[in-house]
């Protein structure tokens, strides 16, 4: 599991309190745990908080309001998601006039890159006990 330094748990806690209209709006949808998945709200990753995050989809979700269209904000994000990345963490970002204007639409989307992301790694090949290079495999019993 992702997780982050003392401060930013604190930092994650405190958000959690001063939530946004759009993220208030999409976690109450989400707590209902919707295709099976569970959601964490505001989850502490490295120095990042995360608006919410499925941890059985590896999958961060980023409300992003209008100050994130600007130059500093877009470079901070940037970089997040390359963080999240390198740590095999998708992010799914999702503008929050979207959010307020068709939830529906957003929780479905939402599940689906799920599903998707949960198929992708289970669909991971098993690395087999033995390795025919290794020669036959030894008696049963002889291990």
């Amino acid at each position: 599991m992702i997780t982050g330094p003392r401060d930013t748990v604190k930092r994650a806690r405190k958000l959690r309190s001063e939530m946004t209209l759009p993220e208030g709006a999409l976690w109450r949808a989400l707590r209902s745990r919707p295709g099976g998945f569970k959601f964490r709200r505001q989850h502490p990753a490295g120095v990042y908080v995360l608006d919410f995050y499925c941890a059985a989809a590896r999958l961060a979700i980023e409300i992003d309001g209008f100050a994130h269209n600007t130059g500093q904000v877009v470079e901070r994000d940037r970089r997040r998601s390359h963080f999240l990345r390198s740590q095999g963490v998708a992010t799914l970002r999702i503008p929050a006039r979207v959010v307020l204007d068709d939830m529906a639409f957003v929780v479905s989307r939402i599940v689906e890159v799920c599903e998707g992301r949960a198929r992708q790694g289970s669909e991971t090949p098993q690395v087999p006990l033995h390795h025919p290079a290794d020669g036959p495999p030894p008696p049963s019993g002889e291990e």
